[in-house]
């Protein structure tokens, strides 16, 4: 957020999507003996084959030993597990798959925390059996339900809450039964359906048999008209489209002869029947050549309606060529494959008005502002004729089925793979496939875009409904029978948990602790009606001040979801995800701040109040800079919380497109806290406490180096700045801090607190 959002003399900084975070295990909090907090330097993961757990132990909160999970946390092997995980998180977690949602943190990461806070059992042995504890969980902010997922598996009833309609949905998906059989029959007729009425538009003549065989993907260019002599100018930045990586050889665009052209790695990149140079395209930083006239010229994206696209590419699959030849098949667009889209386009026109086409506005937000600069005004302005005219047939199709559980089930298969069908996807020259939209959390207008075939070919490429149908049942059977992924030299087992489930039944009100059910809710989670010392637990991964726009990002996919459910699902009724009320702050919105603060501030009050005494509310955070904890800082003291430890645990790809080439970190703080007076009386701060900052870092670097981890300079800010943050909470806690006080004068003295702070640890 700009510093007009931020109360004078404050500074914080922008937290943004990735934050960067600190790990204090404030280590030492409860030792139960100098060797409870290395990290579990001498764990192991448990031998190959572990058998199934026929009979899951039930163990009751109600049992717990006090500062079970700072004792009993083991960063070491969560961290090899969560690293692991994070590299193919919908290998580890499918259930993942059921819908996008934005920065998920590793449910084995969870799992653990659960585990150790309500199992006393070394966590090394307790994550590799089945459970069946009962209790009740909470989580405020449970966006893509990992909290969720992790509580149902272990036996426990939850409370999952969110304002986002797509968050509630998506979640509700994954944890309402489902009949697969049925679903899997239901989504083959819904296929073959419209399969019969568009499937002609999405094929192509084969270059080398002449059959009409099924297009993989349409590549297209945005184009302009040169203000000098008229002509129809392509933009693009580079002529390649596939490297030769997982294709023989190099292929290019020639835009002068509207050919494509395949080259030995190395050649030299002219084009053999124009001499055209390809090393380089027509267009860079906002500028373009005219190829007819030589004219170079500004095309500005300040425009008054969408670019025009112009097909250039195809990359089909000939079921009887394509075994007998390396590589992948290319073509240049024949005037056959023009006219099957002129046909679309035709068809669309005629039948518009009967289709399940959202013609909503796309309103101004943080992140839409640059869908407006491109001349986007209306969502369906996103999608061209043939992608319009196939999407409306199958929601069609789809609304048509008769059981609501299967239709909404294939609805929610429909709104994600909407992130591959529209035209500001890429096609991938290295990976030679589509990319989502959501590649990087935003909305990404491309010069160069990808259209993917709209039902897709059976195990061929991706992105397609018949992929993401299979996606979808995967994560529903896992759902069904989750499992865990254990690794020994190498070597891959799957773990199944007898007795586990993610599904479970779905609740009006707040479950009992003895009830393994969810009671799901679309609100704002400080108005959640909790009676007091209700709560086990409150596991969660709260919103970031200057987060990414999620809501505004998610209405791509809802406005389509509540042409279908807006008549059926009460949260569908509304005409878009965001809202006021809405925790991250928004420049278009006017939310500051320091509204940011008193909402965080609300929440965590109405979690501690329902929490049973000396139970924890935990919560996940990273960024490098110490004065973004500033709001979860003036939360927790407004809730009368403490901080008993700060744990580290890894978050991110190791390689993740949001964070690679920058100081932020892939590791969170996840931070430990419960209610001071509880606190006070069953534990006397030590002096192990008053070990340094620098100190307690290099415990966590060392830890993460137990897992295999090397820390780099943004892991060790973060580490850095969630021990401030940590001391902030205790050293400010007590009758001394006013909760009732004015909000800015309360994040002004915590400001002044964590400036302090870490200029000492410097």
């Amino acid at each position: 957020m700009p510093p007009t959002s931020t109360p004078a003399g404050l500074g914080i900084p922008s937290s943004g999507e990735c934050r960067t975070a600190g790990h204090s295990d404030d280590a030492g909090f409860c030792r139960s003996s100098p060797d409870a907090w290395k990290g579990g330097q001498n764990s192991t993961m448990p031998p190959e084959g572990v058998p199934d757990r026929e009979e899951p132990d039930t163990r009751r909160p109600a049992e717990f030993s006090p500062f079970g999970l700072e004792q009993r946390f083991d960063p070491s092997f969560v961290a090899t597990l969560a690293l692991r995980e994070k590299q193919v998180q919908q290998n580890y977690r499918p259930v993942i798959a059921i819908h996008k949602w934005f920065a998920r943190r590793p449910g084995s990461v969870f799992r653990s925390l659960m585990l150790a806070e309500f199992v006393d059992a070394p966590l090394a042995e307790s994550y590799w059996q089945s459970n069946n504890i009962k209790g009740l969980i909470a989580d405020p902010f449970m966006g893509g339900g990992t909290t969720v997922f992790e509580a149902l598996r272990l036996g426990f009833g939850v409370v999952g809450c969110d304002i986002n309609s797509m968050a509630y949905w998506l979640v509700r998906q994954a944890v309402e039964p489902l009949d697969l059989p049925t679903f899997r029959s239901v989504a083959e007729h819904v296929i073959s359906e419209t399969d019969a009425k568009i499937g002609k538009f999405y094929t192509t003549t084969c270059l080398t048999c002449g059959d009409e065989v099924p297009v993989k993907y349409f590549m297209w260019a945005k184009s302009c008209p040169c203000p000098e002599c008229g002509g129809r100018v392509d933009l693009h930045p580079e002529y390649l489209i596939a490297e030769a990586i997982r294709h023989p050889r190099e292929v290019y665009n020639c835009p002068s002869c509207d050919s494509l052209c395949e080259f030995d790695e190395g050649a030299v990149k002219q084009c053999p029947t124009c001499a055209r140079d390809l090393s380089h395209g027509n267009t860079k930083q906002g500028k373009t050549e005219c190829l007819f006239c030589g004219a170079t010229f500004a095309f500005a994206p300040q425009l008054a309606a969408p670019p025009e696209h112009y097909l250039f590419g195809i990359e089909y699959q000939c079921p009887t060529c394509y075994p007998r030849r390396p590589g992948r098949q290319f073509k240049a667009p024949d005037e056959a494959d023009r006219q099957r889209y002129d046909n679309a386009a035709v068809m669309l026109t005629a039948v518009d008005d009967s289709l399940l086409i959202p013609d909503d506005e796309i309103p101004a937000g943080d992140e839409t502002t640059r869908l407006h600069r491109w001349g986007y005004r209306r969502y369906r302005e996103m999608f061209n004729d043939r992608q319009l005219l196939g999407l409306g047939l199958l929601l069609n199709e789809i609304a048509a089925v008769k059981d609501a559980r299967i239709r909404q089930a294939l609805a929610t298969v429909f709104s994600d793979f909407l992130r591959y069908q529209n035209l500001l996807g890429r096609y991938d020259t290295y990976a030679l496939k589509c990319q989502d939209i959501f590649a990087v959390h935003g909305f990404p207008v491309r010069l160069v875009v990808c259209e993917n075939s709209l039902l897709g070919i059976p195990g061929v490429g991706s992105g397609s409904f018949v992929h993401f149908i299979e996606k979808y049942a995967s994560a529903k059977a896992y759902s069904q029978k989750p499992y865990e992924t254990q690794i020994n030299r190498s070597k891959k087992t799957l773990v199944h948990m007898i007795g586990e489930r993610i599904e479970a039944p779905l609740s009006d009100c707040k479950p009992t602790t003895d009830e393994r059910s969810a009671w799901l809710t679309c609100e704002p989670s400080q108005d959640l009606a909790l009676a007091p010392a209700s709560l086990d637990a409150v596991f969660t991964d709260p919103p970031y001040f200057d987060n990414v726009q999620y809501a505004e990002l998610m209405d791509f996919c809802f406005v389509w979801l509540r042409k279908l459910l807006n008549q059926e699902v009460n949260q569908f009724e509304r005409s878009t995800t965001r809202t006021q009320r809405e925790l991250t702050g928004n420049d278009t919105l006017g939310r500051d701040l320091l509204d940011f603060t008193s909402g965080l501030s609300a929440v965590f009050s109405n979690m501690g109040s329902a929490l049973k005494n000396g139970r924890p509310l935990t919560f996940t955070y990273h960024h490098n800079n110490p004065l973004a904890y500033a709001p979860l800082v003036v939360a927790l003291l407004d809730a009368g919380l403490t901080c008993t430890a700060v744990l580290p645990a890894p978050a991110e790809m190791t390689a993740s497109l949001h964070i690679a080439g920058t100081r932020s970190s892939i590791l969170d703080s996840i931070f430990v806290c419960r209610h001071q007076s509880w606190t006070r009386r069953h534990h006397t701060l030590d002096d192990d406490w008053n070990r340094s900052i620098a100190d307690r870092v290099a415990e966590d670097v060392a830890n993460m180096a137990l897992a295999g981890y090397t820390c780099t300079e943004g892991d060790t800010l973060c580490l850095r700045a969630g021990h401030i943050a940590g001391d902030a909470v205790r050293a400010l806690g007590g009758p001394k801090w006013m909760a009732s006080g004015e909000i800015d004068e309360r994040l002004a003295t915590v400001c002044a607190y964590l400036n302090g702070a870490a200029k000492a640890a410097m």
